[in-house]
């Protein structure tokens, strides 16, 4: 079910209101989904049916993207100011300390909240964070450049090109192995998505300064990236497990950055595997 919630946020200024969207399905012990930078929370589509056999699955829209508005004035898009909405939105719909499963950015948000003690278990697909300065650059520069053609595109020129096997591939194959197995409905509102997307540049500033160091004592932690990441390489996996030595790491084969569409059926066992 589809629903929105606002809750007040500490700031250096004051409590702040924020309003995230999210989508709640299933039961069990709670678990939050975390999409990645310019996506939206559909993102969990392929996989939500089966992790909501186990898990009451809660998917958000992290604020300024997908449909939840963008943060306001007094907190910033970084780590710290995204932490504290998110402690604040399980306290705000009673979810007890939840699994925590996230791609990219979200899988970044989610480690974050494992090390400040918030959640019961972490399963980051492919995380942010882990990069050299050079793979970071390279990692911007190809967001940057995603985000500037789904701008100038026409709608009707992503509906056509989305209509085509050939057209999907182009939209998004930077981001999915397996593009062809995405609906043309579904690329056509994710491209919309990270056009639309108000909090895409300023999260982009923040995560310039972003690199995750610390190890997450007493919760299980799970790391996977598939083996055709292109946007965060696999080898940072690798750089993963050496700062988080007792995380279960595991490959993903076939998989490019967002694995849940490219291979559900692996995603979802990893995630409910790194959940129990």
């Amino acid at each position: 079910m589809s629903a929105t919630v606002s809750f007040p946020v500490p700031s250096p200024h004051g409590p702040r209101t924020v309003t995230v969207s999210y989508a709640r399905v299933g039961s069990g012990e709670p678990l939050l989904l975390l999409h990645g930078i310019g996506h939206h929370r559909q993102a969990w589509d392929p996989v939500v049916d089966v992790l909501a056999t186990e898990r009451e699955v809660i998917a958000v829209d992290l604020p300024g993207f997908g449909v939840s508005p963008g943060l306001p004035d007094g907190l910033a898009y970084d780590l710290p100011s995204t932490t504290a909405v998110f402690r604040a939105f399980c306290e705000a719909l009673e979810l007890q300390r939840p699994h925590v499963a996230g791609n990219s950015l979200g899988g970044l948000i989610a480690l974050e909240l494992g090390r400040e003690k918030l959640v019961r278990s972490v399963t980051a697909l492919s995380p942010a964070g882990f990069w050299s300065d050079a793979e970071r650059v390279y990692a911007f520069g190809v967001l940057k450049s995603m985000r500037g053609i789904s701008r100038r595109l026409p709608l009707p020129l992503v509906e056509r090109a989305a209509r085509t096997a050939a057209g999907r591939v182009a939209l998004t194959s930077t981001i999915y192995a397996r593009p062809t197995r995405r609906s043309p409905e579904a690329v056509v509102a994710e491209t919309l998505a990270l056009a639309t997307a108000t909090g895409f540049d300023e999260t982009l500033r923040a995560g310039t300064a972003v690199r995750f160091t610390d190890d997450i004592p007493g919760i299980p932690v799970t790391l996977a990236w598939g083996s055709s990441d292109r946007l965060l390489v696999p080898r940072q996996g690798v750089r993963a497990k050496g700062i988080i030595p007792k995380a279960r790491l595991v490959r993903l084969p076939g998989c490019g950055h967002v694995p849940m569409n490219d291979y559900p059926a692996l995603v979802a066992r990893v995630i409910l595997d790194g959940s129990r």
